[in-house]
């Protein structure tokens, strides 16, 4: 069964460049997705989180 990740995407400033949802099977899973999901918009660099939907990290740059 597929849950719902959130993968957010901040500048220095606190601004949102992304807020996105994503299902996943796992965190594994999940980490992998937001991960490609970071490369594919180039945000590998920025400040990130991936949450899941108990509120646990999964990914996480500052």
């Amino acid at each position: 069964m597929s849950r719902v990740y959130k993968l957010t995407v901040f500048e220095p400033t606190g601004e949102k460049l992304l807020d996105e949802s994503f299902e996943a099977e796992n965190d594994d899973q999940a980490k992998e997705l937001g991960g490609n999901l970071l490369k594919e918009k180039d945000y590998g660099e920025k400040t990130h989180r991936c949450t899941s939907p108990a509120g646990k990290l999964v990914l996480f740059h500052r």
